[in-house]
């Protein structure tokens, strides 16, 4: 995936949430004036690839209680340089669950800017953060990866008892929604 297949999926993804201009221009000025932004040492910011991964029936969301953040988080990494946000989903998807996934489709699933705080060498910076709704194949049992305290089933309906992130709670309305999406 190129540069411009990421602008294609913020337009598209632009069409279906029109109300996030705001933060698609954001996201599409960021990418676009920076061309390390797939480095995870490019301080502006950089884009990560995140994984909104729901069990078969498509009822639960997998969550992370991320080790760093210290909150409860949907799956999702540094690209390191792969321009295709959507196997960067995908990879971390497996290295951080042990589970086998697949999209539901193609398209962004959500987006989000959000700074991470300094720590130890690394400066405070943000992370564009391109979302893929994923769905497990051939089961649900998941491992738990150093990235993580804890990984855990939620009822996507009852999302607010885990987490009150406000991306969190946007992507289950978008999913209880459908979120525009072909195939949910």
């Amino acid at each position: 995936m190129s540069h411009y297949d990421i602008f294609q999926l913020l337009l598209d993804y632009r069409r279906r949430h029109p109300a996030e201009s705001a933060t698609i221009d954001r996201f599409e000025a960021f990418i676009g004036s920076e061309p390390r932004c797939f480095q995870r040492n490019c301080w502006a910011g950089h884009v990560t690839g995140s994984a909104w991964i729901v069990n078969q029936q498509r009822t639960h969301v997998l969550l992370t209680h991320h080790r760093k953040l210290n909150r409860w988080l949907q799956l999702g990494g540094h690209s390191d340089g792969e321009d295709n946000p959507l196997r960067v989903a995908c990879r971390e998807a497996v290295e951080e669950s042990g589970l086998a996934v697949e999209p539901v489709c193609d398209l962004l699933f959500d987006i989000d800017i959000h700074l991470i705080p300094a720590r130890q060498d690394d400066p405070a910076h943000h992370h564009f953060d391109a979302r893929f709704a994923l769905t497990t194949v051939g089961g649900d049992a998941y491992r738990v990866s150093d990235e993580s305290h804890a990984l855990c089933w939620v009822k996507i309906d009852q999302i607010e008892a885990v987490t009150t992130e406000p991306s969190m709670l946007r992507m289950a309305r978008k999913w209880l929604d459908r979120g525009g999406l072909p195939g949910l």
